[in-house]
């Protein structure tokens, strides 16, 4: 039972965890895909003149932490499965996201690449991230966006009502995009940004979309989740319906990036509503003509 006043459980963190060991010995099929992930993230350090020292790398599945290094980074890696955790290469720690060990002021930089979206308390973990920052620190994070797997979703239900004359949840729920700019303005987190990326993929065979999800840890892990095996036969139909004429299965990943500074002294401000000196209306109006209002008279 979920106490008065805590989030609601929504995700078996037991069954992350163990999602994640059994995925540290095969995430090298999904490399690729997380690669590019990865890249899209931490091209927004390009877009700053500020310089890291220190980084955490949340769940980065042994891509993230060598790229930050590569740069010149020190880097501590955490993540919930000690053995995800060693694929870092470097200094790491295994810990729950939603209970983390670090100290306040730890890092100028966190990254968290594909990895806050089986956390039940998001809010709570942004909130202890801008703590473990400096001031000026920066959060850069990517998380699936709402509609992701939507079509496996729907695809799923109706092959597990036909065959089986119900259904459970299989597919996480993912924070539609406009949300995702105030969870970081909640935790307190200055300037906060959020946009969009996608990640393309083609599959000649559609089973090989489920087995790079579990190669990534992604199993289902919903609280709410059957326990019982379901029939084979629901996943064959499900993807069957997805796939093209020509057998192959196409996928659009929508990914929210996040983008957060820690605040400081002397950053930029929003200006103060009402302040502005020009009216909109103003700003507005069309430009005169060549000739109009400028004091010019062709003499007629």
């Amino acid at each position: 039972m979920t106490p008065p006043g805590a989030p609601p459980l929504l995700f078996d963190r037991r069954a992350v965890r163990a999602h994640r060991t059994r995925a540290a010995s095969r995430c090298a099929r999904v490399a690729p895909i997380l690669e590019e992930a990865a890249a899209w993230l931490l091209d927004r350090l390009d877009d700053t003149t500020r310089r890291f020292t220190a980084a955490l790398d949340l769940g980065g599945r042994g891509i993230v932490a060598p790229l930050l290094r590569a740069r010149g980074i020190a880097t501590v890696a955490c993540d919930l499965s000690p053995r995800m955790a060693a694929l870092s290469g470097g200094p790491a720690v295994a810990a729950d996201e939603e209970w983390l060990p670090f100290a306040p002021a730890s890092f100028d930089l966190v990254v968290a690449s594909l990895s806050l979206h089986w956390v039940n308390d998001l809010p709570g973990t942004l909130i202890q991230l801008r703590r473990a920052l400096r001031p000026d620190g920066l959060l850069l994070a990517s998380l699936p966006a709402a509609g992701t797997l939507a079509s496996l979703r729907a695809a799923l239900a109706e092959a597990e009502v036909a065959l089986c004359g119900g259904l459970a949840p299989r597919v996480a729920p993912f924070p539609d995009l406009r949300d995702c700019a105030g969870l970081l303005q909640r935790a307190g987190f200055a300037l906060p940004v959020a946009d969009l990326e996608e990640i393309a993929l083609d599959y000649a065979a559609p089973m090989a979309l489920l087995a790079d999800l579990r190669a990534a840890g992604e199993s289902n892990a919903l609280a709410e989740r059957s326990r019982r095996v379901p029939p084979r036969g629901v996943f064959a139909r499900a993807l069957a319906r997805l796939a093209g004429a020509d057998g192959r299965l196409k996928v659009v990943l929508p990914m929210a990036m996040l983008t957060g500074w820690a605040p400081a002294p002397g950053q930029p401000q929003p200006a103060r509503r009402g302040s502005g000196q020009v009216s909109l209306a103003d700003v507005l109006r069309s430009p005169p003509e060549p000739g109009e209002g400028d004091g010019a008279s062709d003499g007629t």
